[in-house]
């Protein structure tokens, strides 16, 4: 559609199983998910049996040391789900989301990104852009799977910025008109699910008019969309497309299918999609010595208007930096920390899960704020990819549910 140039998302053809298939054997939780609890994939794999289920397209990141045997596998099953209609075309355009979890209700719109407009480098300046830095390591292993795959199955998050909800809610506010493609609960904790094919011409303009109007107020070398989860699945995707690329005649780049990555928008400011702090514990080490390697920063005790507070077997001390490294406290913290890399470091969900650590361990704790959503963006225009493990959107069962699937070569 002529009303999505130049604004790197676009509308896609999408693959969904056939009617008869059950979408609770179907759907299955992101490969990057649960990866030191095999326990969890073993029970998803009893729940899917025999039938039908994207878990047999995919490979659960716990598994990545079985990549040899398990990628012939898993691109022969989508061969396998393609050619006896066990996956069939379902959706010329978007599919509207509704997830339900213990959040709330997520809205989201799945879509493609031109790859072109994308690149992870920490000084990056395109549209979209990663927020957390990519580790150049993590894509090889992953580029196995989509090299020689015939589909993908996605569950990159990417986030826009749209304080007046102008994008997806007004769609989702019209959803009755929109015709139903699933409502499922989810296997393994992960809530519901709802879809709706997204294909009227006047909606999908809507859609692109309002992604205009975001991107118009941007100022020059604005951040127009973050990835706010799967950075290192888009970062496969797009060194994929810089292979195929390379071995395309002119003619064929410009709509070849690897160019083009499927996600799920959402929202930024969806009260559903919480940003929880992810703390930091310091294994072998005294309230003192932590001070000590926070003095870069100039902290000093504040009660009053702390950016961090430390946590000892004596107590709390609530900390100001008053010579901020970065926008965001964790940046300033994470990069004093690497600056000590002989200190044993832990990455810690919930206050009360670093309190019983520091209880029962010979360690000090440091709790950090929630991320102000309207931060993010600026954080990534000013300072680039975010500091590794900045923050969390949800739990694990939260995370995006493998649901459609799209072609990625040329038939």
């Amino acid at each position: 559609m002529k009303e999505f140039e130049g604004l790197s998302v676009r509308p896609g053809d999408f693959y969904l199983p056939r009617q008869d298939v059950s979408m609770e054997n179907w759907a299955v939780v992101a490969c990057d998910q649960y990866t030191a609890q095999r326990d969890k994939w073993e029970e998803a794999d009893r729940m899917a049996g025999s039938n039908p289920s994207a878990l047999r397209l995919i490979i659960p990141e716990a598994y990545l040391d079985e990549s040899e045997e398990r990628v012939p596998r898993a691109q022969a099953a989508m061969t396998e789900y393609l050619e006896a209609g066990v996956l069939e075309k379902a959706v010329s355009g978007m599919v509207l989301l509704e997830r339900t979890t213990q959040s709330g209700s997520r809205l989201g719109l799945v879509m493609t990104v031109d790859l072109e407009d994308y690149d992870f480098s920490r000084d990056s300046l395109s549209p979209i852009r990663p927020t957390e830095g990519t580790i150049l390591s993590r894509i090889p292993p992953r580029q196995k799977v989509r090299r020689g795959a015939r589909l993908e199955l996605s569950h990159v998050l990417l986030l826009c910025d749209d304080p007046q909800k102008t994008v997806i809610e007004p769609v989702y506010a019209r959803r009755s008109a929109l015709r139903p493609l699933y409502d499922v609960d989810l296997m393994l904790d992960g809530g519901r699910a709802r879809g709706w094919a997204v294909e009227d011409r006047d909606t999908l303009a809507q859609i692109a008019g309002a992604i205009r109007s975001l991107k118009e107020k941007l100022a020059p070398g604005g951040i127009l969309f973050a990835v706010g989860d799967g950075n290192h699945s888009l970062a496969t995707a797009k060194a994929h497309w810089e292979e195929v690329k390379a071995r395309l005649p002119e003619g064929e780049k410009t709509d070849h299918p690897a160019r083009f990555a499927m996600v799920e928008l959402n929202n930024i400011y969806d009260p559903a999609l919480i940003f929880e702090p992810i703390h930091r514990v310091l294994f072998h080490v005294t309230g003192d010595e932590a001070l000590d390697m926070l003095s870069g920063a100039g902290v000093v005790r504040d009660d009053e208007r702390p950016d961090l507070t430390l946590v000892t077997r004596r107590g709390d001390l609530k900390l100001r930096i008053t010579r901020p490294l970065h926008d965001l406290p964790v940046g300033t913290v994470q990069q004093l920390l690497d600056q000590q890399p002989q200190i044993e470091l832990d990455y810690v969900h919930g206050e009360d899960a670093v309190r019983l650590i520091v209880e029962k361990e010979n360690g000090v704790g440091i709790l950090l704020p929630a991320m102000e959503k309207s931060l993010l963006f600026p954080a990534v225009q000013n300072n680039g990819p975010l500091p590794r493990k900045t923050f969390s959107m949800g739990e694990a069962n939260e995370k995006r549910y493998y649901m459609e699937a799209r072609k990625i070569v040329k038939d």
